[in-house]
């Protein structure tokens, strides 16, 4: 399927925007070979327009714990973001059976444009208490880093990495019909 073509099945028509108060997009690698460390992105946009979700997200808007690690997540060991500022995604199909979404399409990071699918749930749409109507997207894909150009590594003492390779992107989207 060419990136200009959507199909959609059971989903809703129009213009939908994020509400960002409700929504979130983050990010999670399993790190030390023992806990799973997250991260969520404070900067960025999603729109579903007659079924088809497009978002970006800011690289400077990377939040963590940490301040020194948000800095370092900004060089050209991961991010970097003084060549590539943003994230995007762009589908090329969405599916709903019931409460399950799948949604296929291509996610850019550091420059480099991948095929992606995006799994989850759907809820909605519902009229909420101010007479508008609202969708409910939580979505999640793993990807390799290594495919987009991270490849910074350590190994701990026993050889296995310190950081792993997949990384679990997560998208919680509330989205307001407008």
């Amino acid at each position: 399927m060419s990136t200009t073509e959507t199909t959609t099945i059971g989903l809703p028509t129009g213009v939908w925007a994020v509400d960002r108060v409700h929504s979130s997009i983050g990010f999670a690698v399993r790190h030390s070979g023992v806990m799973t460390f997250k991260g969520t992105f404070d900067e960025y946009v999603a729109r579903l327009e007659d079924g088809r979700l497009e978002g970006t997200a800011k690289v400077a808007s990377v939040r963590v714990d940490d301040p020194q690690l948000a800095g370092h997540l900004q060089t050209p060991d991961f991010f970097d973001a003084e060549l590539h500022p943003e994230l995007r995604f762009v589908s090329h199909s969405l599916e709903r059976e019931g409460d399950r979404v799948s949604i296929a399409g291509e996610l850019t990071l550091r420059g480099t444009t991948n095929p992606v699918e995006l799994a989850g749930t759907i809820s909605g749409p519902i009229t909420d208490a101010y007479g508008k109507q609202r969708l409910g997207l939580e979505l999640e894909t793993t990807v390799n880093r290594r495919d987009y150009g991270i490849n910074w590594g350590m190994e701990l003492p026993s050889g296995e990495p310190m950081l792993a390779d997949d990384v679990t992107i997560t998208a919680d989207l509330a989205l307001v019909q407008g």
